[in-house]
């Protein structure tokens, strides 16, 4: 399986030197975040791993090799890249017999970051099921709860049936820790209704109970629900008819497969004239902060 892996010069240095990496998901470049602001992201979030002493490895697939780590040409070339196409784990295969370029899900994403040894893994939110729609499940839940690593996130996105999401992952045996919150975040919106069985309230905390999460052979990955900042959070009676606005129009359109987030995160960034793009990208900061220090006391033990 290794030969169809290539890491980065500055991933394969901190393997060898045995430092810690965090993993990126790159649909936020390709598909997530519109120019230049995709790009602008990708980058910050690297810096922000570096400044906290964790080597970033972002993933995607590119000419027919699953890569982890890119360079800041390669990040420039998928967000250049018109063709570019949005993978999860069932069409890996494909794109590497095809030599395709694409982003990198959740789901394809722990699939790839896990095979490389990589334990964390930050993104803004995972997918989960969608509303009125209960066969409409992401491969991002199956993904996780076969995966044995650490997603830092900000709850599941806010267009999905969040009880649903909650309910799949607790019959599959995901834990889903609350850090620094008693309950589930709503993506743009830090507090919600769904109580949480566990919170923990710093990293070193987070970490011991990830260890012993890896120590007791558990198969699952570990859901870490943060919080986005209160000062760029959306209150849900804002986000809420926006988010139903952009349903209805997706309906009409009959948009839907992997069309169906893209079109209405563009929707609800129109209707909210921007301020969901705001929190959108301060939520994945966030996360990418929290993800390199938990990665960074992981590599401790």
């Amino acid at each position: 399986m290794q030969q169809f892996f290539e890491y980065s010069e500055e991933v394969k240095q901190a393997m060898m030197e045995k430092r810690p990496l965090l993993a990126l998901e790159s649909t936020l470049i390709t598909h997530g975040l519109p120019f230049p602001k995709n790009l602008e992201t990708a980058l910050a979030v690297e810096k922000i791993a570096r400044e906290n002493s964790v080597t970033p490895a972002t993933i995607a697939i590119m000419n027919g090799k699953i890569r982890i780590g890119l360079t800041h040409a390669e990040l420039e070339s998928l967000v250049e890249d018109k063709h570019v196409m949005k993978a999860s784990t069932r069409d890996i295969p494909y794109l590497l017999s095809q030599k395709l370029n694409a982003g990198t899900t959740v789901a394809s994403t722990l699939f790839c970051a896990d095979f490389a040894g990589i334990k964390v893994f930050a993104t803004g939110g995972i997918g989960g099921v969608h509303r009125g729609q209960d066969q409409d499940i992401s491969a991002d839940l199956i993904t996780l709860a076969k995966t044995p690593m650490a997603v830092v996130c900000a709850g599941a996105k806010a267009i999905l049936d969040v009880p649903k999401t909650l309910e799949f992952l607790e019959t599959h045996g995901v834990p889903v820790i609350g850090y620094r919150t008693e309950t589930f975040p709503a993506f743009y919106t830090a507090e919600t209704d769904y109580k949480l069985f566990a919170h923990v309230d710093n990293v070193t905390s987070l970490a011991n109970l990830l260890k012993i999460h890896w120590q007791l052979g558990m198969s699952s990955g570990v859901l870490i629900a943060n919080p986005i900042p209160s000062p760029d959070e959306i209150p849900a009676d804002i986000i809420e008819p926006a988010i139903s606005s952009a349903l209805k129009l997706a309906e009409k359109k009959n948009v839907h497969g992997k069309e169906i987030t893209p079109f209405l995160l563009s929707e609800i960034a129109a209707v909210t004239q921007g301020k969901s793009l705001h929190a959108n990208i301060n939520l994945i900061i966030n996360n990418v902060r929290l993800g390199a220090m938990l990665a960074l006391k992981i590599n401790a033990f």
